[in-house]
Order: structure tokens, then C-alpha cells, then sequence
């Protein structure tokens, strides 16, 4: 009597898994969209975390000693030679020089991203001057004129002049840098010199530009036209007149 009983629980318990297999969505299909919405940030997710290690390494290393990096830089100057490339004669008085300060603000954003992704803002502090100098070999024929007893002189000098800026780089440096995640991440992989240059070449436009606002190049034709007077009066000139070329 208790054999078929037996016999009767075990297909009860063999048709209890078919039935609950038949349908492996469940009733409506509830199971399936879950894990399609899980997979969809399985990609960002695996981004993110290689970026933190990424950034998380080179944090570490940065903080270790030079001796147990294995990564930490050693400079050494290979340089060559300098080399003379060529020389010129120069005519011309320097009678003013300004100083100058400037601070660059460089922004750049993505257009669809936002800045903690990428982008970057660089602050850099400039630190240069500009030389105003007058011309001499720009003086034509007849610029010089003397009356006939050498007692009066008259100078025609062309305008003053501004050089180009002179950015001094050990006081110029960047303040303040801000890069968006993807920029750091590409910045431990890689450098681009061309993002130093850039400030710099933005420094060195905006000194030029204050310095023909400041009136350096009036101060230079001053001090021409002082400098001559007090040479030619020393040469025995009793009247000299220093007169500036037009704009």
C-alpha cells in the first residue's frame, strides 16, 4: 500500500517545476524589461569606473616618493647648441619701456556636455613689457637742417614705436586650472604644449594692446626729442627744435 502512494508524490513534484517553467516572463513579461533597463548602464557605469581608477592611480603615484615611482620624471637637458642664425644692425633709441600685468581667463566648453564632463578654465597670470623706440634710419634727406652760422638746429623724427612683448616666463605662470573629467583623462594619457602656448600667445596680445593705449609711445617721442636737444646743445647749438612726424 505505501508504493503507489510514493509513486503518486514524486509526479507531483516532477510536473510542479513544468508547470512554473512554462512561462519564464511571468504573466504579463514583467522580468525582461528589467534586465534590458539594467544592461543599458552596464557601459556608463564600466566609464565611470575606469575613470576613477584611472584618476585614482595617478593621484597615487603623484604622492609617492621619486625613488618608489616608477613613474616619477627625472629631467635631464639634452640641448644642443645654440646656433647664430643671423645679425642686424639696429638705428634705433629706446627711450620707454612699460610694465605690465595681465590676467588670462580661458574657457572652453563643449557644446553638448557639461563642463564637469568636459571642458576646461585656465587662469594664468602675465608678466611682461613693451619697449618704445624711435627709428633713426627712417630719417630721409633733409630730416636734419642747420643754419649758416651753426647756431640753430632743426630735427625731423619720425613717431615712436612699440617692440613686441616681452612675457617674462619666470614670472608668468598659470593660477588656477579646472578640467572636466574626460580632459583629465586625457591629460594623463597624453600632453598638448599648444594649451601653454595658446596662453601665452593671448598674454602677449593683450600687453601689446594695453601698452598702445597707455601712452608709452608719447613718452618715448619725449624722451627722443629731450635727448636730442641736450646732445646738440652740448655740440654748441644755442636753439634746437625737435619736430615729430605725423601720425
Amino acid at each position: 500500500m505505501a508504493r503507489p502512494q510514493q509513486k503518486k508524490n514524486d509526479e507531483s513534484s516532477k510536473a510542479a517545476p513544468e508547470s512554473g517553467a512554462a512561462d519564464p516572463a511571468g504573466p504579463a513579461g514583467g522580468s525582461a524589461p528589467p534586465r534590458r533597463r539594467r544592461g543599458l548602464w552596464t557601459v556608463p557605469l564600466l566609464i565611470l569606473l575606469t575613470a576613477a581608477v584611472v584618476l585614482g592611480a595617478q593621484q597615487a603615484m603623484r604622492m609617492l616618493p621619486g625613488w618608489i615611482n616608477p613613474f616619477a620624471e627625472e629631467t635631464k637637458d639634452r640641448s644642443g647648441p645654440v646656433v647664430l642664425k643671423s645679425i642686424r644692425d639696429l638705428a634705433r633709441f629706446e627711450s620707454a619701456s612699460g610694465n605690465f600685468q595681465v590676467i588670462v581667463d580661458l574657457e572652453k566648453d563643449a557644446k553638448f556636455l557639461p563642463s564637469a564632463v568636459r571642458g576646461s578654465r585656465t587662469l594664468f597670470v602675465g608678466h611682461g613689457s613693451v619697449d618704445a623706440y624711435v627709428d633713426f634710419s627712417k630719417l630721409g634727406s633733409g630730416a636734419v637742417t642747420v643754419n649758416a652760422d651753426r647756431t640753430a638746429a632743426t630735427v625731423r623724427l619720425p613717431r615712436a614705436q612699440l617692440e613686441a612683448t616681452n612675457l617674462d616666463p619666470k614670472r608668468s605662470y598659470v593660477f588656477s586650472t579646472r578640467r572636466g573629467l574626460i580632459n583629465r583623462m586625457g591629460d594623463f594619457f597624453s600632453s598638448n604644449p599648444n594649451d601653454q602656448q595658446q596662453l601665452y600667445v593671448l598674454a602677449s596680445q593683450k600687453i601689446h594692446t594695453a601698452a598702445g593705449e597707455s601712452g608709452l609711445r608719447e613718452r618715448a617721442d619725449q624722451n627722443t626729442r629731450l635727448m636730442l636737444q641736450n646732445m646738440l646743445k652740448a655740440l654748441g647749438f644755442t636753439t634746437v627744435t625737435v619736430q615729430a612726424a605725423a601720425r
